[in-house]
């Protein structure tokens, strides 16, 4: 990775910054993103320290489309280059929340946030011989249904149909990227990172979560075992050139078959367009 320039979403803490940690160490300059300034600074020096070279910390709330197009600007103004991208950031809310765009805050962060970054940075990263767009998906997915008629969830909620619907949406996502980068030099593909022991939807749990996270949080994988895969996808030569496939183990894994659906893939990206109000990579 020696040479690479990579930014991680979500890289302040958890399955990210073990992510930035390990690519730091591969010799990577990498860039992370993170919500709290100061803890992103803290971060980022860490990461700095692993890899004997500068981490640059961004910061900014992606769950406001105003705060993602910033921090893309200053991405875009800051990194020359830009090899890969790891769309880690996500969360859970039992209860149904918005931002301060109006929209239900699971499907604005999970989705339409890598959604726009990814799109805004697309061009540079393309202009790279060859660039990776890594997205974080979870095999909750096969749990998800695409809700067109009730996509934010505003005339019935639930914190688990929200996640299972988002985490969907980033498999279809990354299939229909795929598609759309064919040619250009960027790969596109998605991963489940295992079930880790982070602070994952701890500000607003769900009952299930309360009752039994506290149980089971002792056979949890740690974060740097979640991080392996998104680490592979970011850096090993053996997947270069592979694009549109989902990953769990560090190994591809059939995703479910909605995840498939054209049909399904190409109206999600238009409705994603519409809400992030930009029209990207016309078929």
């Amino acid at each position: 990775m020696i040479g690479k320039a990579v930014l991680i979403t979500g890289g302040s803490g958890g399955i990210g910054k073990s992510t930035a940690l390990r690519l730091a160490q591969m010799g990577a300059s990498v860039s992370i993103i993170g919500r709290d300034a100061g803890r992103t600074a803290i971060a980022a020096r860490e990461i700095a320290a692993a890899g004997g070279t500068q981490a640059n910390a961004f910061t900014a709330d992606l769950s406001s489309q105003a705060e993602v197009r910033r921090v893309a600007v200053e991405v875009l103004a800051r990194l020359p280059r830009l090899d890969v991208l790891v769309n880690n950031v996500g969360g859970y809310w039992n209860t149904r929340h918005t931002t301060v765009d109006g929209l239900e805050r699971t499907f604005a962060v999970n989705h339409l946030a890598p959604f726009l970054l990814t799109n805004l940075l697309l061009e540079r990263m393309a202009a790279t011989t060859s660039a990776r767009v890594v997205t974080v998906a979870s095999n909750a997915e096969a749990l998800g249904r695409i809700d067109f008629d009730d996509l934010l969830g505003e005339h019935r909620y639930s914190g688990a149909r929200a996640y299972n619907q988002s985490k969907l949406a980033n498999v279809l996502f990354t299939y229909e990227l795929a598609r759309r980068t064919t040619g250009t030099g960027v790969t596109a593909n998605a991963l489940h990172p295992g079930v880790v022991s982070t602070g994952f939807g701890a500000s607003d749990p769900g009952r299930s979560q309360r009752l039994i996270v506290p149980f089971a949080r002792p056979f949890m994988q740690r974060p740097e075992h979640g991080a392996a895969t998104s680490v592979l996808l970011a850096a090993d030569a053996a997947v270069e050139g592979m694009t549109g496939l989902f990953f769990a183990r560090g190994k591809p894994k059939k995703s479910s078959r909605r995840s498939h659906d054209p049909v399904v893939a190409r109206r999600l990206w238009q409705v994603s367009e519409e809400l992030v109000h930009s029209p990207f990579l016309s078929t």
